[in-house]
């Protein structure tokens, strides 16, 4: 019997296609959850590594204000000790970070399956738009989280975790606390990393121009100035100029994108 055509399917047939695509996502999101769950030791450590003042990134800081002789960017000792509150709290935390470790491992074969679900409905040039923009989109948001991981989450942090109202009161910080914040972070710097993609689909659609976004530059610079503040409570200028410089940049770069496309 002749193979039916993409376009011969059915609604039903097309169900059965997501359907088969589901269950392998499913699968494999939880072949790697497990994968995860068992290296517990090693996931961990990259994860409660920036709440010890040893972290490397801490260490280059200092080091570069002593090149610079800039003050602020020392690191101090400090000890911060993460505490659970609950009797099954630990537990229900590794099971969550070693699901959100499996999805974060097993995203390109997502969007990999969900492109090859899609595909047969888009014409070429639209298969070719969208390969560009999802690995772009992709790449920009691991950028993004790493960004934060790295730069952003260490010294909010340090700053948040180390400071106290009164001597009186002392802080206790939770597992739920630390990881709450480190996701909410990451997925903020991962989201604005994706602004040159937003700003190519915005020209595509006919809603921004080059001219609009460079007549209007300077504001952008006060609003990153003003996110970074936001983001990033340190006291310290250069820190706050570290975490604005990128955004900028994502802003310039995607004026650039914006005029070619317009093109």
């Amino acid at each position: 019997m002749k193979q039916k055509n993409e376009s011969e399917l059915t609604f039903w047939d097309h169900l059965d296609e997501l359907r088969a695509t589901l269950i392998r996502i499913v699968c494999v999101v939880v072949a790697l959850m497990l994968l995860s769950f068992f290296f517990k030791d090693e996931l961990f450590h990259i994860i409660l590594m920036p709440k010890d003042n040893d972290f490397y990134i801490y260490r280059f800081f200092a080091w570069v204000g002593n090149v610079l002789h800039l003050s602020g960017l020392e690191t101090n000792d400090f000890q911060v000790r993460l505490i659970n509150t609950k009797l099954s709290g630990q537990f229900l935390m590794h099971m969550n970070v070693s699901f959100y470790a499996g999805i974060i491992l097993a995203s390109p074969y997502i969007l990999y399956q969900l492109f090859r679900f899609v595909s047969p409905a888009l014409y070429e040039n639209e298969k070719h738009y969208s390969v560009r923009v999802i690995t772009w989109g992709y790449v920009l948001f691991l950028l993004g989280v790493l960004f934060s991981y790295f730069l952003i989450f260490p010294f909010t942090f340090r700053f948040l975790a180390l400071y106290q109202v009164s001597t009186e009161v002392e802080n206790t910080i939770t597992i739920d606390s630390y990881i709450d914040t480190l996701t909410m972070l990451s997925l903020m710097m991962g989201i604005t990393f994706e602004i040159p993609i937003l700003a190519w689909l915005f020209a595509k659609l006919g809603f921004l121009t080059a001219e609009f976004m460079t007549r209007y530059r300077k504001h952008a610079l006060v609003i990153s100035l003003v996110i970074a503040a936001i983001i990033t409570p340190t006291s310290d200028v250069f820190t706050l100029l570290m975490v604005t410089f990128p955004m900028f940049i994502l802003y310039e770069a995607s004026i650039l994108i914006v005029r070619k496309s317009g093109k």
